[in-house]
């Protein structure tokens, strides 16, 4: 019998081969381009490139489109779930290609507006991230139709290549940073890398690189399961509007989760340069257990939860939520707390100077407390998919991006680029718990988490201790370096340690996931 639990253990096995690649990326751009207004400029012009990809084929068609085509391939076979999949194709293809080139058109004002995403960079720096994005228009049509081929294999239940391919995009980007970026030529040992000089252009050609082989990865795939590509475009046709009708307000939903990041942006660019950055490299350290948890289980469960509710397993349905959400429990709190307390140690590679790390290290923290939030959500958002659910998720995505609003124009000048982290938190944490307010008011076989939260919480409560017991026998500071990093990542491991034998019932109930 297949269990949830391989297909989350080969996601997360390869979402953390894309994290270790993403980290020497982002290591190797932060000591070459230190937290400056280059490095800014780029970060920044990431943004309405990724808004765009994460409302067409993003975040927003994969949900949609998902529990369309697993009640297609059921009930009306291979051939036309691929009819159906290539007329989706055609007509995304169509909608990225004419929004990059009106957002191309249009780049200048959406910078420097107010309510852009960098009006508080000087003229210079907007010019920058304007061609910049420009530039990442390109990478994003080819993430558009790489996100459909994601969405048409895990439908299928095939979730390695989807999982093998950011990795694929990170060797791309990792070619703009070591050959296209550099002035200097990397070496490594008997090996020296040409340097183009490229600069900060660079880095965004290396992206559209990444983005293609992210594409290509898997093509063989689909080609495995016989999709074979027809020029075809319907709009009348059944399933076409169906996953338009579901699509609809995940756009919204998308437009207004991606609206939180763009305004962290807009406030950042406002505050000390380096800000903007600081947000992401303090979003990428809380990225790894979130997607390595939430997200795992998150993609893995959504094909599984479309196929019961439309089989009618409801009560199958509640008892797997439920023990995904003592699974979610009792790994984030322990990894955000063992992480926010050992840290600071390993913020040293990014070679930022004292103000630097600091400033980063405090924003990554502030992020840390959304960990639990975040990857409940991943999985919350999604049981609201699987019954073909769209509203709530939009109604609770608005809700959330006016109290992120109102806490980050409040924490912002406050607490500077944490505070913009915290709140960030808080609104995300505020979404996934009204998410399953309204579920169980629904489905009211609410799961029993007494035992579970007290295992938890007693482990959480000795990883800190081992923590700062190990911090005051051996201070990583003191020893700065690789062996610092080295004894705070023992730490890490010693702590979890100590919560691993009090949270073994919540890891057996994972293995036995089943789909």
């Amino acid at each position: 019998m297949k269990h949830i639990a391989r297909s989350t253990l080969i996601i997360a096995v390869f979402f953390g081969l894309e994290k270790i690649l993403g980290f020497v990326r982002q290591i190797l751009i932060a000591r070459t381009f230190q937290l400056s207004p280059e490095l800014d400029a780029f970060n920044a012009a990431n943004n309405i490139p990724d808004l765009l990809f994460a409302l067409i084929s993003g975040g927003a068609l994969a949900m949609a489109f998902i529990p369309v085509l697993t009640e297609y391939r059921e009930d009306q076979g291979e051939e036309e779930t691929w009819n159906l999949f290539s007329q989706v194709t055609n007509l995304v293809f169509l909608i990225t290609a004419g929004l990059s080139i009106l957002v191309a058109l249009a780049a200048k004002p959406l910078v420097s507006l107010g309510v852009g995403i960098a009006p508080g960079f000087n003229p210079e720096m907007q010019a920058l991230v304007t061609v910049l994005m420009r530039w990442n228009l390109i990478a994003t049509l080819l993430f558009s139709l790489g996100g459909l081929a994601i969405a048409g294999l895990q439908s299928h239940q095939h979730f390695l290549v989807p999982a093998l391919a950011p990795s694929l995009y990170d060797v791309g980007a990792m070619i703009g940073i070591l050959i296209l970026a550099p002035s200097e030529p990397y070496t490594f040992g008997p090996i020296t890398l040409p340097a183009l000089g490229l600069g900060i252009y660079g880095l965004v050609y290396g992206v559209i690189l990444g983005s293609a082989l992210f594409l290509l990865i898997q093509l063989p795939a689909l080609r495995h399961f016989k999709f074979r590509w027809r020029p075809r475009l319907n709009l009348q046709h059944q399933g076409v509007s169906r996953v338009i009708r579901l699509m609809l307000p995940r756009v919204l939903t998308v437009f207004f989760i991606q609206l939180v990041f763009i305004t962290q942006d807009n406030l950042a660019s406002r505050l000390a340069t380096g800000s903007v950055t600081a947000l992401v490299y303090g979003w990428l350290f809380m990225q790894v257990p979130e997607s390595l948890i939430g997200t795992s289980l998150g993609t893995a469960l959504l094909p599984t939860l479309s196929e019961q509710i439309s089989r009618g397993e409801s009560e199958k349905f509640e008892l797997t939520l439920g023990k995904t959400i003592r699974v979610i429990l009792s790994l984030t709190i322990p990894a955000a707390v063992i992480l926010a307390v050992n840290i600071n140690p390993v913020l040293s590679v990014l070679n930022f100077d004292q103000a630097g790390q600091e400033l980063v290290l405090w924003t990554v923290r502030a992020y840390l407390i959304g960990l639990v939030g975040h990857s409940l959500l991943e999985v919350a958002a999604r049981t609201f998919y699987a019954q073909k659910d769209a509203r709530t998720p939009l109604i609770t995505a608005g809700l959330t991006f006016g109290l992120f609003l109102i806490l980050g124009l409040f924490l912002a000048p406050w607490l500077g680029a944490p505070g913009i982290g915290l709140a960030n938190s808080l609104a995300f944490t505020a979404e996934a718990g009204l998410l399953f307010a309204l579920y169980y008011r629904k489905f009211p076989r609410i799961p029993r988490l007494g035992s579970t939260t007290l295992r938890v919480c007693a482990g959480t409560g000795l990883a800190l201790l081992t923590s700062l017991l190990s911090q005051r026998w051996f201070p990583p500071a003191q020893v700065g370096g690789l062996q610092g990093i080295m004894i705070s990542f023992l730490t890490m491991a010693a702590a979890a340690g100590t919560v691993l034998p009090l949270i073994l019932p919540e890891i057996r109930t994972l293995l036995q996931l089943e789909r």
